[in-house]
């Protein structure tokens, strides 16, 4: 009820965002918005609404958002555990380094000690059965001063010279050992040691980190030069000297020997790896999906390969042009291939040995990017082993 003129409250006031009766508007409210009660409820009630509608809306996003902190959290957890982890591995592999170290230091200067105190127990032990003989000697001399029979004493004084027939120790002594120097040489070598298990057990640490993007990796048959032929599960590869007769298609690589995975990738980060232990020929990295298939196309980050191979048994290259020659101290068995999508960065690893080969560095990836491989020719036999794609031990 309207209070100033008892009359029901049938309209609404939008200037003044009140409630009044027919009369108020004659009287109290000239020249302002009035409209019926009714519609201003059904207006406030449809707005009313879209408020839940967007509160609603709000309180999905925070518990979205708590569910994206919550998840950031976990793989900050994971990320500090794993770092611990190999903090742990590496200071565990550095403090046993160093109590074997220490441990070869007290060993060799023991040896040295126990060799002394053997040779000084030895002369002792002769100078004593000397010292021994020597005073029955004496013995024999006294004995033969007191001799009264000529005879008895010439004949047996010859006998009694004790300098004929003992050693001389004018010229005998003790080699001691030096031990001044034995802490340093055992430092020096211990810091040579350490730095090859440091830099082994980093580059491991930072394997085993790229590991965590493995992916699953299977050859295409459908790219695969016709020389080639491919496991049934689509994980090994390698060349045969009989060409199988099949259909020339756009995607299928000809007259080069290669083959692209059918897996592909355009963004983020993958890795993989390849068994090639035993072949003394091969190729292997990423292409862009748009390379040419069809004729002899140089391999090289301008026609849209990331690659490095191995030719001739011993002579390894980063594919960046004309092949760059590198210097491996070892030759790897197992191949592992690290692509960081938005860094443009290929990397290429000795599995084994936790040692980085080459990095391709600062491209500028566009196209979908394929694992890329080419076993090499059978060469009658020498190069038969397959490359293998490999599970990848985390």
């Amino acid at each position: 009820m309207c209070t100033k003129h008892d009359k029901l409250l049938e309209l609404f006031c939008k200037t003044d965002q009140t409630c009044v009766c027919m009369l108020c508007p004659v009287l109290d409210h000239k020249s302002h918005e009035v409209i019926p009660l009714k519609e201003q409820f059904e207006r406030k009630k449809a707005e009313l609404g879209k408020r839940e509608v967007e509160i609603h809306r709000m309180i999905q996003e925070r518990r979205l958002k708590i569910q994206d902190i919550k998840h950031n959290v976990k793989l900050s957890k994971e990320s500090a555990d794993k770092e611990m982890a190999d903090g742990v591995q590496v200071f565990s592999a550095l403090i046993q380094s160093l109590e074997r170290a220490q441990a070869e230091l007290i060993g060799i200067i023991e040896d040295k000690q126990k060799t002394t105190e053997k040779e000084t127990k030895d002369f002792i032990q002769e100078l004593e059965q000397e010292i021994f003989e020597l005073m029955r000697r004496r013995a024999e001399v006294e004995q033969l001063s007191h001799s009264k029979d000529h005879i008895h004493f010439l004949q047996s004084f010859g006998s009694l010279n004790a300098s004929a027939i003992y050693k001389d120790w004018t010229e005998v002594h003790v080699n001691l050992p030096k031990y001044e120097g034995t802490v340093k040489t055992a430092v020096d070598q211990l810091e040579e040691t350490l730095g090859k298990v440091l830099h082994k057990l980093i580059n491991g640490a930072e394997l085993s980190s790229l590991q965590h993007f493995a992916v699953d990796v299977t050859l295409d048959p459908d790219t695969a030069h016709p020389a080639l032929i491919l496991s049934d599960d689509g994980k090994q590869v390698h060349h045969s000297d009989v060409k199988k007769n099949l259909p020339d298609n756009p995607e299928r690589f000809n007259p080069c020997c290669c083959v692209l995975a059918k897996q592909s990738f355009c963004y983020g980060k993958f890795y993989f790896e390849v068994d090639i232990k035993r072949k003394t020929r091969w190729t292997l990295g990423v292409a862009k999906e748009s390379i040419k298939r069809k004729g002899i196309i140089p391999l090289c980050p301008e026609n849209g390969h990331w690659t490095m191979w191995l030719k001739n048994g011993d002579q390894y290259a980063a594919l960046v042009g004309s092949p760059l020659p590198l210097s491996l101290n070892s030759k790897p068995q197992k191949v592992g291939v690290f692509v960081d999508y938005e860094m443009g960065l290929v990397s290429f690893y000795d599995v084994d040995a936790a040692a980085l080969l080459y990095s391709f560095s600062g491209c500028s990836f566009t196209d979908k990017l394929y694992p890329f491989f080419s076993p090499g020719l059978n060469n009658d036999g020498r190069n038969s082993t397959p490359m293998i794609i490999s599970a990848v031990k985390q």
